[in-house]
């Protein structure tokens, strides 16, 4: 018997009897369905005839392909079952219904199950690919899950919008992305169940709010920051200016301006500046989640030696807790997700131009009315605007009459800068989540520089300024250095 004939009689015929039954039947119609939806949806996001919802990615590219496959498992199952029934009943025929290949009627038909067998394959391999590449797309991980809403938005205005979520919280290799969807189950468990923890607290998990930070399951830095950013890169000295405004009725501008010390690793392999004496031999343990108490700190000197610095309340004891070498993630905590202070915010945008500073005390008011009480986003979008109109035709109704337009910017900006900070639904607030950068509107640098830090032969931490940066004027109006360099008249 040749093998065309074998696979006619073996195969051909009992999987077209068996195979005519009410589950096989629904497998191929599901399978077909879902198929042609699924290519009509790639074909649609080819020519970007889409809309930008991220539920619609899950349905076309996680929940169809399910249906698809599950539909080609419905197939055999049903075969299979029929000859289990067939078989109870003494009814398998002795000799299949012949399948006859000179039926040019059913050749066509095998053909058919040939090609869609072969495009079944070519579907699902590309709905896989398809599906793992959206899960790890940023429109996945920050608008298919309300509880990342923060985070997300945070993200889309920082230096990193143009930075996958995965390249960070990820990484590559099988291990890291294997972590990585455990993780992600078991809070797509904790999101899915929510609605029902009240009824069972003790038994049913749930997601926190706000998010916790730092995330403790971060792959070290040398494997996520550093495959951009060199670390041994020489950054010399940094020029910053910090405007900010007063509460006074002419909003009063003044400049800081200062000479940050970034440093590295200069031409003769010097460590230097702030990069140079942080890189990679500074161990610390901290005692509380946020990172923001550090009690001990121990240092690696050039040649081999260590320097261990201890907060003067515990004797020299080694306290219990979290312990890490230092990188960069423990000063730049918030690099892709920067929540800033109230008073960070409306000064920004006033710099920018973004709020009039030319409307009386709209500094003060602004500041005021983005430190308000609003039970939500929507609320504030309605109420920031109103209450900003309402305290000028209340308080100085010329201005409403000169400058509504200002008015009415100043009012959306001040929404727009509360809506990129504040969650009440996560219970995100200003200051939620402290900056480690800098020591002005949290201890950041004085987790450490305090003075309080000392060593068994009585030094400490540096308190020294100029070891990070240089002031070259405070609070000053229109500094003459900036003058001097030509960047303000």
């Amino acid at each position: 018997m040749s093998i065309s004939q074998k696979l006619r009689e073996d195969w051909f015929r009992p999987a077209l009897f068996f195979g005519n039954n009410p589950v096989s039947l629904a497998g191929g119609a599901i399978t077909t369905a879902s198929g042609v939806t699924m290519v009509g949806y790639w074909i649609a996001q080819l020519t970007g005839n889409l809309s930008g919802n991220p539920y619609l990615g899950i349905l076309l590219l996680l929940i169809l392909p399910a249906f698809f496959i599950a539909g080609l498992v419905l197939i055999p199952i049903g075969i299979l079952q029929r000859r289990r029934t067939l078989l109870k009943a003494g009814q398998i025929p002795a000799v299949y219904p012949k399948v006859d290949l000179n039926d040019r009627i059913f050749r066509h038909g095998i053909d058919i199950v040939l090609v869609a067998t072969i495009v079944n394959f070519i579907v699902v391999a590309t709905a896989s690919y398809r599906g793992a590449s959206y899960m790890d797309s940023p429109q996945f991980c920050g608008r298919s899950c309300h509880v990342m809403k923060p985070e997300y938005t945070a993200y889309q205005v920082s230096p990193h919008a143009h930075v996958a979520c995965v390249e960070c919280h990820i990484g590559s290799g099988a291990q890291a992305y294997f972590s990585a969807k455990v993780d992600g189950t078991k809070q797509l468990v904790e999101v899915t169940l929510r609605p029902f923890y009240h009824f069972a607290p003790s038994l049913i998990p749930t997601y926190p709010t706000p998010i916790p930070s730092p995330v403790t399951s971060l792959r070290p830095a040398r494997y996520t920051c550093e495959a951009c950013h060199t670390p041994r890169r020489f950054d010399g000295d940094k020029l910053l200016v910090k405007t900010s405004f007063a509460d006074d009725e002419q909003n009063t501008e003044t400049q800081t301006v200062l000479i940050l010390h970034l440093g590295g690793v200069d031409a003769l392999s010097h460590y230097i500046g702030i990069h140079g004496v942080h890189l990679g031999h500074i161990e610390y343990i901290t005692t509380d989640a946020s990172r923001t108490t550090i009690p001990w700190v121990q240092r690696t000197n050039p040649d081999g030696s260590k320097s261990t610095y201890v907060a003067s309340a515990l004797n020299g004891a080694e306290p219990k807790g979290e312990r890490r070498t230092m990188d960069c993630i423990d000063c730049h905590n918030r690099a892709a997700h920067t929540f800033v202070t109230a008073e960070e915010a409306i000064n920004s945008a006033m710099a920018a131009g973004s709020i009039s500073a030319s409307l009386p005390f709209i500094h003060k008011e602004g500041l005021a009315l983005l430190k308000g009480s609003y039970t939500s986003q929507d609320q504030a979008r309605v109420e920031i605007p109103a209450q900003l109109e309402a305290y000028y035709r209340s308080q100085n109704p010329a201005v409403l009459t000169k400058n509504a337009s200002l008015v009415k910017a100043a009012g959306e900006e001040l929404y727009l800068l509360y809506s990129q900070n504040v969650f009440p639904s996560m219970k995100v607030t200003w200051g939620t989540h402290p900056n480690h950068i800098g020591h002005m509107s949290y201890p950041g640098c004085f987790r450490c520089h305090d003075g309080d830090h000392v060593a068994k032969d009585n030094t400490s931490i540096t308190q020294d300024c100029s070891a990070c940066h240089n002031l070259l004027a405070v609070d000053e109006s229109k500094p003459k250095v900036l003058s001097d360099l030509g960047i303000q008249q």
